[in-house]
C-alpha cells in the first residue's frame, strides 16, 4: 500500500546519483519512505511521497540531493491550516 501523496511529479526532489556515498542517512531521515538502496546507492523510491521537508538533503554528506524545500504542497498544506484556523500572516493558497 502506497502511503500519503501529493500531485503526482511535481516535487522538487533530485538525486545526483553519481555523487551518492551510500550512506543511508537519506531513508533514515524521510518521514514517508521516498528513497530505497539499490547496488548500495540511494535510489528514488516513491518521489511522489516527498513531502519537499528538505530533511534528506539537509543530511547527506555527499551532497547528492537537492531539494526546495518549503515551496510545495507541505507549505501550502500547512499554510491551509493556518488560514483555516485564522492564524495573523498566513493567507494559505494550497499547493503549488
Amino acid at each position: 500500500m502506497k502511503g500519503f501523496r501529493y500531485l503526482a511529479g511535481v516535487a522538487t526532489l533530485e538525486l545526483d546519483q553519481s555523487r551518492c556515498i551510500g550512506c543511508g542517512r537519506c531513508l533514515e531521515v524521510c518521514p514517508h519512505q521516498v528513497f530505497s538502496m539499490a547496488d548500495r546507492l540511494a535510489t528514488l523510491a516513491d518521489r511522489d511521497a516527498c513531502m519537499e521537508c528538505g530533511a534528506c538533503a539537509g543530511n547527506c554528506p555527499a551532497g547528492a540531493l537537492r531539494v526546495d524545500s518549503g515551496v510545495g504542497c507541505a507549505t501550502g498544506l500547512i499554510n491551509e491550516w493556518f488560514r483555516d484556523r485564522k492564524i495573523p500572516g498566513f493567507s494559505g493558497g494550497g499547493c503549488g
